[in-house]
């Protein structure tokens, strides 16, 4: 049969694809290449935009919270009260007094290196140096006391006595050894001073009355100085006032208001004063 006679013809060699062909299979994979890279660039940059962002976020939430806290710390500073500072309580005194032949003799041993170096080994350091108003060989003098028993024991001893009488000193010195309350050093120009030595009923209650009148001594021509009492019997007061009018305070003294109001204090029998000038302060 013609049917079966006939040959199938098979071509062994491979189909080949036209040189079109493939250059669209390479555009086609250039293509998906390229979006491929399109969508990670896309993506990278979104991830990097958030992390930016983020830092950003954090680093304002770090500042702001810094700036909170300093300012809260500063508005602490601010309002914290200032700490109270306690005055320095003054030094105590002792108090010399007596007469003196000749001034200028008199201060040139007293003023001698050795002999401040003796008054220094007792805790006395000079403070201040006067001569009476009625009577300039009358010297008061006035040391800072560092200890009132040394004090005592230098006062009381034959060498001072010896030196004292060796400067020049007449008579018999009185000593007073004062705990000090109030000393006003602050420079004025006024020299003159009124020392009042009064006796007492009761501190507390004297003290009290003498506050009051502050006004009533300056009207008077006086200003507080200093405040003391012996440092053994706060019965026995020493006032240091500045005489700013002397004619007024040596009138204020003799008037019948100061003596209602010393009584009305407490202050038992006649009060002493002493005026002086101040020939040197020392410190």
């Amino acid at each position: 049969m013609i049917f079966a006679r006939s040959i199938i013809h098979i071509n062994p060699s491979p189909q080949i694809t036209s040189p079109f062909s493939i250059d669209l299979l390479f555009l086609k994979f250039k293509l998906l290449k390229m979006k491929q890279v399109r969508f990670l660039a896309t993506s990278f940059a979104a991830s990097m935009l958030m992390l930016l962002s983020s830092c950003n976020s954090n680093d304002d939430k770090k500042t702001e919270e810094t700036t909170t806290t300093t300012a809260t710390e500063s508005s602490t500073a601010a309002e914290k009260p200032p700490e109270a500072t306690t005055p320095a309580k003054p030094s105590n005194v002792m108090v010399m007094h007596f007469k003196v032949a000749d001034f200028a003799k008199w201060q040139s041993k007293y003023e001698s290196k050795e002999r401040d170096s003796i008054r220094r080994a007792s805790g006395l350091t000079n403070y201040v140096l006067g001569r009476g108003l009625d009577d300039p060989n009358k010297v008061i003098v006035i040391l800072k006391m560092d200890d009132a028993n040394k004090a005592k024991a230098l006062t009381s001893s034959q060498g001072m006595k010896d030196r004292m009488k060796e400067a020049g000193v007449t008579g018999t010195p009185t000593f007073h050894y004062l705990e000090v309350v109030m000393d006003d050093n602050s420079p004025i120009s006024q020299t003159n001073r009124l020392l009042m030595t009064e006796k007492v009923k009761d501190w507390d209650a004297w003290k009290k009355e003498f506050d009051q009148n502050k006004q009533l001594r300056i009207d008077g021509g006086l200003m507080d100085r200093a405040i003391g009492h012996d440092i053994d019997d706060n019965h026995k007061v020493s006032i240091v006032f500045a005489v700013m009018d002397m004619t007024k305070a040596k009138a204020f003294l003799q008037s019948p208001e100061l003596k209602d109001k010393m009584e009305k204090a407490g202050v038992e029998g006649k009060p002493v004063p002493f005026y002086y000038n101040i020939v040197k302060m020392y410190q």
